[in-house]
């Protein structure tokens, strides 16, 4: 096992960790004892991955800890995190819509505030050295807290497989679910806003992935014969209401989740460029996400300014790979985020959303209080004067001018 700086191990005194009760943060636990004969805090954050996280609670409790933090975060993380990205139409590289980078921010913070109110001085985290959630834990611990200290396992042991921390676990009676080799054969990221897959088969970008991978969607071949009508009502750019009953922000993409599932909305395979250098192609399903994105386009297409939203649209691949990289608490995003929020005053109003077989099409979208849609003027029936035709003469020529004079002086 690679050698530590024993000046630095003595420097620690407690160290909080984000801690699922899997495999891998189960071996980290013990190998922070271990290695750093320090006391460990342990924080699950419930951000609607799906599964039961009080068995985290029995696991840390097993393991010796006495100060476990479980908490439910769904509604700060849609509300705050999720809603204000979909404010923008975030999409990294055209296609991914960021559902495991947005969740990383909300666990670094709270992370920081509980190192803050135990007294830890460090926070230790279980991602790899080839992933980017290295990069956005630490640098929303050191937004946070600057002076913080970082334990990654990852970068600093000799346990670099699968099949290694089994044994370390075996060896160190460690109790984790699921020790023999046939396993899921993914590595899966989940919370409310979507569900990721990556390893195993995937590390091929040629092969298809099974049908069985997939958790909450069915196959678009296998979705309803009969399309579904959503109707989406939005204040200030978040959705507050479906089918016209009001509901929470983490009850709205719960719903949205169900029925767009239901419909086969949402799968992507992707290869996308990881900040951290390297080309990696990962699956995801968002089925909720896939829905809101079109509807917030649709509403803001008779709500926003033209100009407001091209340059919306040309500063979100910024946005979006300042969330992808882990940049969320930086001055630069907050920045968008001002600017991104302004926009968004007058985006209310209803948007008709049809679902049918993997398809979210968009059927009616109105604003009773700011559409910018004007049918007396976009008529193409009698206008009654409301635009004079004859105008656009001297607008076309004003505009070729600069291509007519080119074009007179290449003529000689």
């Amino acid at each position: 096992m690679r050698k530590l700086n024993k000046n630095n191990l003595t420097k620690i005194n407690k160290v909080v960790l984000a801690f699922s009760g899997g495999l891998d943060t189960s071996v980290i636990l013990k190998w922070l004892q271990d290695t750093y004969q320090c006391e460990i805090v342990t924080f699950t954050a419930d951000i609607g991955q799906g599964e039961e996280i009080e068995p985290a609670r029995a696991k840390a409790r097993q393991l010796g800890i006495k100060e476990i933090f479980i908490e439910d975060l769904r509604e700060e993380f849609v509300r705050d995190f999720v809603f204000p990205m979909f404010r923008a139409n975030a999409i990294y590289e055209g296609e991914y819509l960021l559902g495991t980078s947005i969740a990383r921010p909300l666990i670094a913070k709270r992370q920081i505030e509980i190192a803050k109110s135990t007294k830890a001085d460090a926070v230790s985290h279980g991602a790899t050295g080839k992933g980017n959630d290295q990069v956005r834990f630490e640098l929303g611990y050191y937004a946070l807290q600057p002076d913080i200290r970082v334990i990654a396992p990852w970068r600093e042991w000799d346990l670099t497989s699968r099949e290694k921390l089994l044994q370390y676990a075996e060896k160190n009676n460690i109790p984790v679910e699921m020790k023999k080799k046939t396993g899921s054969p993914y590595s899966m990221d989940a919370n409310l806003l979507h569900i990721s897959y990556e390893g195993r088969i995937l590390e091929n970008p040629a092969l298809e992935p099974d049908e069985s991978m997939w958790r909450w969607s069915v196959s678009p071949e296998k979705a309803p014969n009969e399309a579904e009508y959503v109707d989406i009502e939005f204040s200030q750019g978040d959705i507050i209401a479906l089918n016209g009953e009001k509901s929470s922000p983490a009850n709205i993409l719960t719903t949205l989740n169900q029925i767009g599932g239901k419909h086969g909305i949402g799968r992507l395979d992707l290869v996308e460029n990881r900040y951290v250098g390297m080309k990696s192609r990962g699956c995801y399903e968002t089925p909720g996400g896939s829905i809101m994105l079109r509807a917030h386009r649709a509403i803001e297409s008779i709500t926003l300014d033209r100009e407001v939203a091209h340059l919306k649209d040309e500063l979100m691949p910024r946005y979006a790979t300042l969330i992808y990289n882990g940049y969320w608490w930086s001055p630069e995003r907050k920045m968008l985020q001002t600017m991104i929020d302004a926009s968004q005053i007058n985006v209310n109003g209803w948007v008709r959303i049809k679902l049918y077989k993997g398809n979210v099409i968009v059927v009616g979208r109105d604003s009773k209080t700011d559409s910018l849609f004007d049918s007396n003027i976009a008529t193409f029936e009698d206008d009654k004067g409301a635009y004079n035709q004859a105008d656009a003469e001297g607008f076309i020529k004003l505009n070729a001018m600069r291509m007519r004079i080119a074009s007179k002086l290449r003529e000689h």
